[in-house]
């Protein structure tokens, strides 16, 4: 009886091997490492998950990938498999300098495509980064998620496309329109950058050491409605910030200390032509724009 021998061809022998529980809790082991909740750290170790999280990305070949907090490499590994490069940002010093060593081990075709950066990503600019990414992926840390989307998205206007995994209620809000009871500060910040979806969910049992909250995946396409202008984006973050630090409140009252009287809050709405009488969860985030934008 004849044998056929079948070989795997380069395309498959040069794809990266992706981590699974027991490397996980090997490199952990390795490196004493201890998940911290102060970090944010759950580590994901299930192959199909980081896959899924990639094709939601929609990267590809052509796309500079901003990764934050890649941990122990489980999403890092699934992104080399797709895009041009990958630069993760990680804050822990610990991981940061084991990464390369993953890298090599488990995806040496893509070592050269593969950067880390020890920093945190609260305070990372482009200045740190060897190019501008056009891409960002990442497993946000729960305790700071929205703060780290919005800087990076402000501080990295190259980038096209976000996908960001965070807990389940925080993709909500997030995605939420306005008019929705969890409307508010970070759904409406976000659109400001594009439009911002949810993109899937994600269970419990795909992480180590496993979360108590069910997780969610949030997609941000950037659009050009709104100009890349720091100085505009800090005026309509703070009409953004005012108007839901009194969520009940009508616009006219609730910013009549940023406008200096309820008075001057009700000129500057009808200028811009809100009701003053409206509270901030029915308006969308061109119209704190416009209201911004009155002297």
């Amino acid at each position: 009886m004849a044998v056929l021998l079948l070989q795997a061809g380069p395309a498959l022998i040069d794809r990266p091997q992706l981590l699974g529980p027991a490397q996980i809790r090997q490199l952990a082991a390795e490196l004493d490492v201890r998940p911290t909740k102060t970090l944010g750290q759950n580590f994901v170790h299930d192959a199909n998950t980081v896959r899924r999280i990639v094709t939601a990305s929609g990267v590809g070949s052509d796309d500079i990938v901003l990764e934050v907090g890649p941990g122990l490499g489980s999403l890092t590994l699934a992104l080399l498999d797709v895009a041009g490069r990958v630069i993760a940002v990680e804050i822990d010093p610990k991981l940061a300098g084991r990464l390369p060593d993953t890298i090599a081990d488990h995806a040496p075709a893509q070592a050269d495509s593969f950067e880390v950066i020890t920093a945190d990503a609260m305070a990372v600019s482009a200045d740190e980064l060897p190019a501008a990414p056009t891409a960002l992926v990442a497993n946000l840390p729960y305790n700071v998620a929205v703060p780290v989307l919005l800087h990076l998205l402000g501080e990295f206007p190259s980038i096209a496309t976000s996908l960001v995994m965070v807990q389940a209620e925080v993709a909500d809000r997030l995605a939420a329109r306005p008019g929705s009871r969890v409307y508010g500060v970070p759904s409406v910040k976000a659109r400001y950058h594009g439009t911002v979806k949810r993109a899937g969910a994600v269970g419990r049992n795909v992480f180590w050491p496993e979360p108590k909250v069910e997780s969610g995946l949030v997609r941000v396409d950037r659009t050009d409605t709104h100009p890349d202008d720091p100085a505009l984006r800090a005026r309509v973050f703070a009409v953004i910030d005012a108007a839901f630090a009194q969520r009940r409140k009508t616009m006219r009252s609730a910013l009549a200390g940023w406008a200096g009287s309820a008075v001057e809050a009700e000129r500057r709405l009808r200028t811009a032509g809100i009701d003053p009488g409206i509270r901030g969860e029915r308006l969308d985030v061109d119209d704190f724009v416009r209201l911004a934008a009155v002297d």
